[in-house]
């Protein structure tokens, strides 16, 4: 009497499901697929928006009012970072391309711990590149750092003013006010075609004798 999802490659074919007091775990064999908290409420759901994301790459638009979405959303698993990172994205790449740029943030979570791509959302979204390869390079220096561990010797943090990548294009299109502002002053005096009017003033060349005997075909 309840509804649980597995990742959308199982779609249609049958797989072996373990009920428990407190959760579900579905297996493709012996390989765990998905696992979920046991639903009580009847017609209840469980979805998980890792599940849909190689769907939701080839149909962006279903993402907004998805039940997936509205899930990850309540569970806390989408995160403030991430709404940021596709308000961001939509705002210089359209509606669909920023979903699919969010959907390759996602996808991340499947190879990385969690609070580096959080990280690396934040690292991208404070030099204004909102691409997923410059959230994966964040992360990953994130994660060689030793992400927020207590632990971490001094000397990493004692370093100096880290270096970024920074995209100008998409700084540009998130903000373009903010980034011709910063741009110094142009004192170059305004361009002139004062030189090409003087064109239109020159006597026509008549042809040289060569050239005029050329035209008319006794030239060798």
């Amino acid at each position: 009497m309840a509804s649980y999802s597995v990742p959308a490659r199982y779609i249609g074919r049958p797989v072996r499901v373990s009920l428990r007091a407190s959760e579900v775990v579905v297996f493709d064999g012996r390989t765990e697929i998905a696992r979920h908290p046991r639903v009580v409420t009847m017609h209840g759901q469980s979805v998980n928006l890792d599940h849909y994301l190689e769907v939701l790459q080839h149909k962006p638009g279903a993402l907004p009012g998805s039940t997936a979405l509205a899930h990850a959303r309540a569970t806390g698993e989408f995160t403030a970072a991430h709404e940021a990172f596709w308000a961001a994205a939509r705002k210089t790449d359209g509606d669909a391309g920023g979903t699919r740029a969010l959907i390759d943030v996602l996808l991340l979570h499947r190879s990385m711990a969690a609070e580096d791509v959080v990280a690396g959302i934040t690292a991208a979204l404070t030099v204004g590149a909102v691409t997923a390869d410059v959230v994966a390079v964040e992360a990953r220096r994130h994660e060689a750092l030793g992400g927020s561990r207590l632990d971490r010797p001094l000397v990493e943090q004692s370093r100096g003013p880290e270096r970024r990548v920074v995209s100008l294009t998409q700084r540009r299109l998130a903000d373009p006010a903010a980034v011709i502002a910063g741009l110094p002053a142009d004192t170059r005096p305004l361009p002139s075609v004062a030189a090409y009017d003087q064109l239109s003033h020159l006597p026509n060349r008549q042809p040289t004798e060569n050239a005029a005997t050329v035209q008319k075909g006794t030239g060798s």
